[in-house]
């Protein structure tokens, strides 16, 4: 969500000097882009024993139990409207983060996250009339043909799981953007993960039966939970209240060269040069897009 979507949108920034980025946000925001891509890398690990789904359902457990305490939802509160919003966001989540793994597990990291972020860049550029823009959809769009171009190793299934994965964070954005302006707090992106969690339990049961965890593997998922899920909400409890919109947003474009390096580096996962271009488009699309945004004074 980078990575999968389990953070919460739409919180206020609070104010700061134009253009002014302080260090320890940066270092924040690189910390938590790492342990994002790092928690998804040692989660493929466990894919052997486990396979995507059992990771991602304890990875749905984790993030269950970190926003529960976080966010505090009192369900009871809840109208039947924003229970529908609720229900649907944790349909998302469920989607988001198996078609993420899964994409991950057959393209491998680095492309399945490039493919992802196709989400969030789709909705900033949605709906502008400016050429600039239109000049970063087609940037983008190039970046994709490029990486999805016909060749004999080429794995469609794994990358079009990407792109649904894409699909998810963008409905993510929309529905968190709306439950942010129904319900206070993180209460709704809490419960939607506590739902998501609960549909994963007789998940994780079926995997565990059919696949004894060994000690090594659901300690693996455990990481991806914490690093993927945990590690990046409350690092941008912090990021959001420390550093410009903008600046943040344009940070997030390095989500995909994170996954690469880590794919690359931790995973022996290598990108053909070919590859590596069409993320640089996808990357440069999107903070092009940010940098060529009018600032107000």
């Amino acid at each position: 969500m980078q990575a999968a979507p389990t953070r919460p949108a739409g919180r206020a920034v609070l104010p700061t000097k134009r253009g002014s980025v302080p260090i320890a946000g940066v270092c924040t925001m690189l910390a938590s882009g790492l342990s994002t891509q790092l928690g998804a890398a040692i989660g493929s690990l466990a894919f052997p024993v486990l396979g995507p789904v059992g990771v991602v359902a304890v990875r749905q457990y984790v993030a269950a139990a970190v926003l529960l305490v976080l966010g505090r939802p009192r369900l009871r509160s809840f109208t039947r409207r924003q229970w529908g919003l609720v229900l649907l966001l944790a349909a998302d989540f469920g989607v988001t983060n198996l078609s993420l793994y899964t994409a991950i597990d057959r393209v491998g990291l680095g492309l399945a996250v490039t493919l992802e972020f196709l989400g969030p860049l789709t909705i900033a550029l949605a709906g502008s009339r400016r050429r600039v823009d239109l000049g970063c959809a087609l940037l983008a769009v190039a970046g994709v043909v490029a990486l999805m171009r016909p060749r004999p190793t080429a794995d469609y299934l794994g990358m079009g799981l990407g792109l649904l994965a894409a699909a998810g964070w963008a409905g993510y954005i929309l529905l968190n953007r709306s439950i942010g302006q129904r319900i206070p707090g993180a209460q709704g992106t809490a419960a939607a993960a506590v739902l998501s969690a609960l549909v994963f339990l007789p998940v994780g049961a079926g995997v565990a039966v059919h696949h004894t965890p060994s000690a090594e593997a659901l300690g693996a998922a455990v990481a991806a939970g914490v690093l993927s899920s945990a590690v990046p909400f409350l690092a941008d409890l912090f990021t959001l209240r420390r550093v410009p919109a903008a600046a943040f947003g344009l940070f997030m474009s390095v989500n995909p060269v994170l996954a690469a390096a880590v794919g690359a580096f931790a995973l022996g996962q290598k990108l053909d040069v070919a590859a590596w271009l069409s993320i640089a488009a996808i990357i440069a699309a999107n903070a092009i897009s940010i940098l060529a945004q009018p600032r107000h004074a």
